[in-house]
């Protein structure tokens, strides 16, 4: 089922299996697990990698999401942090796409300190570079082991009708 599966992908979809078991759904295009997977709410991923390029080049294949409520006004320092983390707004989720499940947490603690203003969006830039290159190294930080603050069950934001 796996075959023209992206290298990446592959690596992520044994990493997961390894540390959670086989996953709940499975297509030729995706790999799911629901809440069988530490901290994470959902764990996907995908056969087919997506190019991005900060802090260095890598391929996104595994997206994991988390319940979190993200202010509205704290969208767009989210956007210029981090493109590949994702925040739904009415679904109260946020959500981490990368490579390795330590960059996601990396991604998520620091986006956590972003929405709480612990650090601004180019001292979260200029830390997440920091503990990659400490995590290439073999030298992994709490930020990059664990979630450093718990997520928020019951974060969803229907909004409102309009009058």
């Amino acid at each position: 089922m796996m075959a023209g599966w992206h290298p990446a992908a592959r690596e992520a979809y044994d990493a997961t299996v390894a540390s959670y078991g086989s996953p709940q759904e499975m297509t030729p295009t995706m790999a799911v697990w629901h809440h069988t997977t530490g901290p994470w709410k959902r764990t996907m991923i995908s056969s087919q990698a997506v190019q991005h390029n900060f802090p260095g080049p890598h391929p996104d294949v595994m997206e994991q999401v988390i319940d979190y409520r993200v202010p509205p006004e704290m969208f767009d320092e989210l956007a210029m942090y981090d493109g590949s983390v994702v925040v739904e707004r009415t679904k109260g989720e946020l959500s981490a796409r990368c490579d390795k499940e330590g960059a996601n947490l990396l991604a998520l603690n620091l986006a956590h300190e972003i929405v709480t203003r612990r650090r601004t969006v180019e001292e979260a830039r200029r830390k997440f570079g920091e503990e990659i290159m400490a995590l290439k190294a073999g030298r992994p930080t709490e930020y990059t082991q664990r979630l450093l603050f718990a997520p928020m069950p019951g974060a969803m934001d229907p909004d409102r009708p309009m009058d």
